[in-house]
């Protein structure tokens, strides 16, 4: 069975040993992603965090060969003192139409500048699907 991942060039991407996304046939699973901005910086707001992570995702998910509509899981990492709802308010707008089953777990992060990290599961539709080799994407 092939593999095809997907890197960031992310800083712990090699330190920890990990793809920002692996997929394996149909199926997509994209790491913990976290809301950073475009300098790399995190904003203070949940909700901007939140918006960033899933728009990385998005980038993640179209260099695999699939999408945010092909969404079937999501797990939501959230720092203990962050304001969840503006993160699942974030959540809902994003997935909302295809409402994937989700997971939302308090924690805490090694950068402490992170407020939250989603994780997403992605199933892409055998007809439409391509193949699809390794390949780096900037985030």
């Amino acid at each position: 069975m092939s593999r095809q991942r997907v890197s960031t060039n992310g800083k712990f991407e090699q330190i920890v040993g990990y793809s920002r996304a692996v997929r394996v046939q149909n199926t997509i699973f994209v790491s913990g992603t976290s809301g950073y901005s475009e300098d790399g910086s995190y904003d203070s707001d949940a909700y901007t965090q939140a918006k960033n992570a899933i728009h990385h995702i998005d980038l993640v998910l179209a260099k695999a060969g699939g999408s945010i509509r092909d969404v079937v899981r999501t797990r939501v990492f959230v720092k203990e003192d962050a304001d969840w709802r503006a993160i699942a308010k974030a959540h809902q707008e994003a997935f909302g139409a295809i409402m994937p089953a989700s997971s939302m777990i308090v924690c805490g992060f090694l950068d402490k500048g992170i407020i939250v990290e989603i994780e997403a599961d992605a199933v892409v539709d055998r007809k439409k699907s391509k193949k699809m080799r390794s390949v780096t994407v900037k985030a």
